[in-house]
């Protein structure tokens, strides 16, 4: 789906109301093709992010496991070292 939604259960510390919202905003933006709505679907936009904030928040309180919470550091650096692996600059061409 959408890369910049990160998953939000089960870590420490648990995701904050900011990072919901955030997360409810990328998809509502994703599912409607809009940036930023026109002032003619500005309400059904915001709606539609409050709505999915409140169900978001709902289900990460409502999960369960056994498995230990993740650290916010130690995924912050793994993500960041994908990247630069995924990114690292290529060797340039020879010049023939």
């Amino acid at each position: 789906m959408c890369r910049s939604i990160k998953t939000l259960f089960n870590f420490e510390p648990p995701a904050t109301e900011d990072e919901i919202r955030a997360a409810a905003l990328q998809f509502v933006r994703k599912l409607s093709g809009f940036n930023k709505p026109s002032q003619a679907n500005e309400a059904a936009f915001t709606k539609a992010v409050d709505d999915v904030t409140a169900t978001a928040r709902v289900l990460l309180e409502s999960l369960s496991t056994t498995a230990q919470p993740r650290d916010r550091e130690i995924e912050a650096h793994k993500a960041r070292e994908r990247s630069r692996l995924r990114f690292k600059p290529r060797p340039a061409g020879r010049a023939g």
